[in-house]
């Protein structure tokens, strides 16, 4: 097997081909990505449920929306947090119960006490489920076309207008990409 380039950290932006609808105009934030397979969770899905309803004792950190994200199809029955902890949280000097993923961006064990990470939080988000890609099966999909792969930025994570997030990404990029960005909804209706 060749060696895998890790994309930790890095956007998986649905191409406008991609036709599984779990993922139809998803921007998936990539949290672990090597030869045994990838994992991330798709940002641009929030649920009716309140994050109170779910972990009460994490709704005070959680940002706008404070709603739960569908953060793909794999075990919706389990719960992720990733938060942004603005500065240089590296080593002894990251909070108690967050784990750097990439960047400001990283992990949040949710077993922890809140009280831990309050003070350093800059942006929470709870996520039900996650995306998972078996060994190779990633980089079968970008082979294909089903995706693009962009820089994140920590803001990504924490944007206050999900549905939006798709076009924004997009919108950004300094490439032909920005154009994707206007990709019509239906484009058969053109």
């Amino acid at each position: 097997m060749t060696e895998v380039s890790s994309l930790t950290g890095r956007l998986l932006v649905a191409t406008p081909a991609l036709a599984d609808p779990n993922f139809d105009r998803a921007v998936v934030l990539l949290l672990d990505h090597d030869e045994e397979g990838s994992l991330g969770v798709v940002l641009n899905r929030p649920t009716p449920v309140d994050v109170g309803d779910i972990l009460e004792d994490w709704a005070d950190l959680a940002g706008e929306p404070g709603v739960v994200f569908q953060g793909g199809p794999v075990s919706l029955d389990s719960a992720l947090g990733v938060a942004v902890i603005p500065g240089e949280a590296t080593g002894e000097s990251a909070p108690l119960g967050w784990r750097r993923v990439h960047g400001a961006i990283g992990l949040v064990d949710l077993e922890a006490p809140p009280e831990l990470l309050a003070s350093a939080v800059g942006s929470l988000r709870i996520f039900a489920g996650y995306a998972g890609w078996g060994p190779g099966q990633l980089e079968d999909e970008l082979v294909e076309g089903a995706w693009y792969v962009v820089e994140s930025e920590p803001g990504d994570v924490s944007s206050p207008s999900p549905e939006r997030l798709w076009r924004e990404v997009l919108r950004r990029q300094r490439s032909e990409l920005a154009m994707v960005a206007t990709y019509p909804d239906d484009p058969s209706l053109n």
